[in-house]
């Protein structure tokens, strides 16, 4: 391995050890060249890297395949983007606004105007990195135990800054939306905190592409009438 490639191999792992999943076009960035040079360096060292979808990930978590955030980030992308540009118009100049955790709520980050100033509240790794990039946004984490498969924390002391706090707009996420059951989760964590948060929220607003509508995830989280706003690719949805 010549001294460049060698140099670029480190500057990646490092950059995942951190982010735990980069997209090409981000990794390229980081690293001075072209995708193409960074497809060839993952190439060559695939017991290190792998591709999933358009995302490089470690090796490791690509052997592991439970529901794993990096799996998810490419999946209804488009309808997540459709989701999110509906859902930009909630948010206002000094709002406080709550981001969920998953592979929806990046897209709704990025497509933050620079200019606007809000305080945003995550806890979710995926998310908060988005977050850090726009330069009038005052990031409020919530910390606790690192949940690997959704890239998010967990803890007491989450829960309790949250209630220390006035929420403006909530942006939920779910891995299932029933009319009945209501909206379910996969982890029971993350659970906790989308409760507490929509209990401090002026404002709920769940985003959820079609493929989540009438599946069942293990850990409840809310009743549908507890939603100010439903949101799907195809537009508002009433669930009463």
């Amino acid at each position: 391995m010549d001294s460049r490639r060698g140099r670029r191999i480190a500057v990646l792992s490092e950059a995942l050890s951190r982010h735990r999943i980069l997209h090409i076009k981000n990794a390229a960035e980081i690293l001075g060249v072209s995708e193409m040079t960074v497809r060839r360096d993952v190439s060559a060292n695939a017991g290190q890297f792998a591709f999933l979808g358009g995302h490089i990930v470690p090796a490791v978590e690509a052997e592991n395949d439970p529901y794993e955030i990096s799996r998810a980030a490419d999946s209804h992308a488009a309808a997540k983007r459709q989701i999110c540009t509906q859902a930009i118009d909630y948010i206002h100049h000094d709002d406080t606004v709550f981001f969920d955790c998953g592979t929806t709520l990046p897209y709704l980050v990025d497509l933050l105007p620079d200019r606007i100033h809000i305080t945003a509240i995550c806890y979710a790794m995926n998310v908060a990195d988005r977050l850090t990039r726009k330069p009038n946004v005052r990031l409020v984490m919530l910390g606790g135990l690192y949940h690997p498969a959704s890239a998010s924390f967990s803890g007491a002391s989450g829960l309790e800054m949250l209630d220390q706090l006035v929420i403006n707009v909530a942006f939920l996420s779910a891995a299932g939306v029933d009319a009945r059951r209501g909206a379910t989760c996969a982890h029971f964590h993350e659970a906790e905190i989308k409760k507490k948060a929509m209990s401090r929220a002026r404002k709920n607003i769940l985003l959820a592409d079609s493929s989540k509508i009438g599946k069942l995830k293990p850990a409840f989280f809310s009743d549908m009438k507890s939603f100010d706003v439903v949101i799907t690719e195809n537009g508002m949805n009433d669930f009463d």
